[in-house]
C-alpha cells in the first residue's frame, strides 16, 4: 500500500469496527429491526468504501507496476487477479 493509503484504511477500519459493535449493542438491546438493518447497511457502505480505497491503491501501485514491466507472467497474474475480483460483479 502507498504510505498515505495505510492510515486512511486503518482509520476506516476502526470506524467500521465501532459501527459493528454498535449493531451488536442494538441487537442486545432489542432495538427496532429496521434501525438495525439501516445500521447494517451503513456498515456495508463503509466496507464498500474501504474496498474501493484498497482497490484504487492496488491499481495505482501493483497493477500499474506490473503492466509497465517487461515481466509477462506478472502482468498476466495481475490481470487474472482483477478478473477474479470483478468476476462476481459483472
Amino acid at each position: 500500500m502507498k504510505k498515505d493509503t495505510k492510515p486512511k484504511a486503518l482509520k476506516r477500519l476502526a470506524r467500521i469496527e465501532g459501527q459493528v459493535r454498535g449493531v451488536a449493542k442494538m441487537i442486545e438491546e432489542d432495538r427496532y429491526c429496521v434501525d438495525v438493518v439501516r445500521q447494517i447497511q451503513a456498515v456495508r457502505a463503509a466496507l464498500s468504501g474501504l474496498e474501493k480505497l484498497a482497490l484504487d491503491d492496488h491499481l495505482e501501485t501493483c497493477v500499474d507496476a506490473a503492466l509497465s514491466s517487461d515481466d509477462v507472467s506478472n502482468r498476466k497474474e495481475k490481470v487474472e487477479e482483477l478478473v477474479q475480483i470483478f468476476g462476481g460483479r459483472m
